[in-house]
């Protein structure tokens, strides 16, 4: 459905289907929006889509994001928070799943990250290290790509890379 906003921030809700629908407008109380024919179907809700996203903010607007999350995945509406990065880090299910890395940037120190929220057997899954600094990695890359370092030095010199 959209990105909504709260007393604390914003949220976002995937309530398209009309049974999901039904079940947003019963957990935020909005019998006004059910009532409106307009609102019937996918279809119709999707005509109206912003004015539509404006009114169901009139109702977001008045809680916080934990508590409408709390409330609508009790009615199973699927939606989530959005967060800042500093929140990101924080969530119970990035702590839960592990997924949150800290590796050294050059130049910055230790930073955390969002490493991936999934391993694989066979597969390597581990951020190591920060981002590379501009041209880090330029000598690699072009060897792999079968310059020779006299050719690689030729373009230093001419001021290619």
């Amino acid at each position: 459905t959209g990105v909504f906003p709260t007393t604390d921030g914003h949220i976002n809700i995937a309530a398209g289907s009309d049974h999901m629908w039904q079940r947003l407008c019963g957990a935020l109380g909005a019998n006004d929006l059910l009532a409106n024919a307009d609102n019937d179907t996918g279809a119709g809700r999707f005509k109206r889509r912003d004015a539509l996203n404006e009114e169901i903010s009139r109702y977001t607007a008045k809680r916080g994001s934990a508590e409408l999350v709390e409330l609508l995945n009790r009615e199973g509406v699927p939606c989530g928070p959005i967060y800042a990065v500093d929140q990101t880090f924080a969530d119970p299910q990035v702590r839960h799943l592990g997924i949150a890395r800290t590796v050294n940037q050059p130049g910055r120190g230790d930073i955390k990250v969002v490493g991936q929220p999934f391993t694989m057997s066979r597969s390597e899954s581990q951020m190591r290290r920060g981002t590379p600094q501009i041209g880090e990695q330029t000598d690699e890359i072009l060897t792999d790509l079968g310059y020779d370092r006299q050719a690689i030095d030729d373009l230093r010199a001419r001021g290619v890379i």
